[in-house]
């Protein structure tokens, strides 16, 4: 049995190689809400929320590896960003231990992604 994934296993590259990564081929995992998401996004992004916000505060989404199986395979190449880099690190530290081989995250989030546009 392959042992556990840590944050530390995580490769995490600018979003300069993001941008190279998402131009040869590789799929782009928002982790951010809903809400986030739509006040705007990387092109052709596909948007599973890692955390919803409740009346308690942030909460895990339950159903997140689930949701990211049903629209993404395993063998795909992924870049994950959230909006600074937190949430995008534990998604793929659950989704490498879920049999996702191919997992970068875009450190500094969508705001390196708006920042990199000017």
């Amino acid at each position: 049995m392959a042992a556990m994934k840590k944050p530390e296993d995580v490769v995490t590259v600018d979003v300069h190689v993001a941008k190279d990564l998402l131009a040869s081929g590789s799929s782009y995992l928002d982790v951010r809400t809903s809400e986030d998401y739509n006040n705007g996004h990387v092109d052709n992004a596909v948007n599973v929320p890692y955390m919803f916000m409740t009346q308690e505060g942030r909460v895990k989404n339950p159903d997140f590896v689930a949701q990211v199986s049903a629209v993404l395979k395993k063998e795909e190449r992924l870049v994950v960003g959230c909006n600074i880099g937190g949430r995008a690190m534990k998604a793929c530290v659950d989704l490498h231990n879920d049999g996702y081989e191919q997992v970068t995250r875009m450190g500094g989030g969508y705001t390196a992604w708006k920042e990199s546009q000017k």
